[in-house]
């Protein structure tokens, strides 16, 4: 396995107890999901990660190196993309065959509740 740089990230927030912060790491760090920025701090005895996240409200700024913004935004593309199918998938239900469902519409009759007598 080769060993990619895959580029460094600054992010400038605002911590309660420090002020305007600004923190530089590794692409591969930092990552912005359910409207927070995700930041790896270290790791914990156990071998785990450990992360802060950070709300979008308390950030400046993120400034990220990247060797093509090209295949930036197509990842992007691809997480919204993938998102909305979640989404799509959650509200309307059914798995992957959901896009290709080709059921009629059912009709179902109604009386208006009045007696027929």
């Amino acid at each position: 396995m080769t060993d990619t740089d895959l580029g460094t990230a600054v992010i400038v927030y605002d911590d309660p107890d420090e002020g305007t912060v600004e923190k530089r790491v590794e692409n591969e760090n930092i990552a912005y999901f359910q409207d927070h920025w995700i930041v790896k701090r270290d790791e914990d005895a156990g071998g785990n990660d450990v992360v802060r996240r950070i709300p979008i409200q308390r950030v400046h700024y993120v400034e990220r190196s990247v060797e093509e913004f090209e295949t930036e935004v197509k990842t992007l593309r691809n997480q919204v993309e993938s998102f909305a199918k979640n989404l799509q998938s959650s509200l309307l239900g059914g798995g992957d065959d959901a896009d290709t469902r080709t059921e009629d519409p059912q009709r179902i009759e109604v009386e208006d509740g009045r007696s027929s007598e």
